[in-house]
């Protein structure tokens, strides 16, 4: 058993893709298929199920990659420990959902690369349901979740800024010139939202249901940008983190409502492992958030 397979391994279980783990790793996608057989051989057991054009970790993979994921870990200290931290190189795995890939990273990853050229930035992008897991099961050094105060025993979390959300519609919607609006308003209208799961999308819910609206019809979406761009056409009502629609509210395709879901507290939050090693790479990584978003006072540990 080669070390050189464990890496490839790592970064194959990480990307699911041997064409991505291969231009990680600067190897031609053969060379990666040929040393994850020669692994697989040797142990005796399938590491990756290929269900068509998907690549999925086995129940074996999955314990595999638990156990080799602190052995590398430690070999990368040993190599940091060795080598000129302003010279950093290797790999740094990053998942957020959509909102906080489009809005939120760009600039963070600007100014790391900057930095740090020698550093190769994965990023997955994965819903808000899935993004802890990934942190236990060693696929991301640290996540970005956009959720209420987070509280875990096994997670550092630190929270970076709180995010205000809009009723949008587009400038000649019925509602756009009020500037007090009432909730027998709504009756009739049409909301494009998140799908259920979604945590503001369940405040948002929760917060109708309390009021008695009843009386109105949601079309769901994936992402914020499909909301916008269908809220713009003045299909119904976007709701929307500001973030994502700052450029069409200056723009003037977007007009922001006087309505507000009471009680409503998200944040973009940092997560990482409280027992993974913070490597050079992922502590120069976090300092390059901190400087970039703006930190909360009573950011938490916990």
């Amino acid at each position: 058993m080669e070390l050189r397979q464990l890496n490839t391994f790592r970064t194959v279980a990480s990307t699911l893709n041997f064409s991505r783990a291969a231009e990680t790793l600067n190897y031609v996608p053969s060379n990666v298929t040929m040393q994850i057989k020669a692994l697989e051989d040797e142990l005796g057991v399938r590491l990756f199920d290929r269900l068509g054009k998907q690549l999925v970790l086995t129940t074996a993979g999955e314990k595999f990659l638990t156990h080799i994921q602190s052995v590398l870990e430690k070999l990368d200290e040993a190599r940091s420990a060795v080598h000129d931290n302003e010279n950093l190189t290797g790999t740094l795995t990053i998942s957020a959902n959509e909102v906080l890939c489009a809005y939120r990273l760009p600039v963070v990853f600007q100014l790391f690369r900057s930095r740090y050229p020698g550093v190769r930035i994965i990023f997955r992008s994965v819903s808000n349901l899935e993004l802890k897991q990934t942190l236990f099961d060693g696929a991301a050094d640290v996540v970005f979740m956009l959720d209420e105060t987070i509280l875990s025993t096994g997670l550092e979390v630190e929270p970076l800024a709180e995010e205000t959300f809009l009723f949008l519609v587009e400038p000649n919607h019925r509602l756009a010139k009020q500037s007090v609006l009432q909730e027998e308003d709504f009756h009739g209208e049409v909301f494009l939202v998140n799908e259920k799961g979604c945590t503001y999308r369940n405040m948002f819910d929760r917060s109708f249901e309390k009021k008695g609206i009843d009386s109105i019809t949601y079309l769901e979406f994936q992402n914020a940008e499909a909301i916008k761009q269908c809220a713009i056409t003045g299909l119904g009502i976007a709701f929307l983190p500001e973030v994502t629609v700052k450029a069409e509210i200056e723009r003037g395709d977007l007009v922001a409502l006087p309505w507000e879901v009471p009680g409503l507290h998200v944040y973009t939050q940092m997560l990482w492992h409280k027992d993974k090693w913070l490597s050079p790479i992922i502590q120069a990584f976090i300092e390059a958030v901190r400087e970039v978003m703006p930190l909360k006072p009573d950011s938490e540990t916990v």
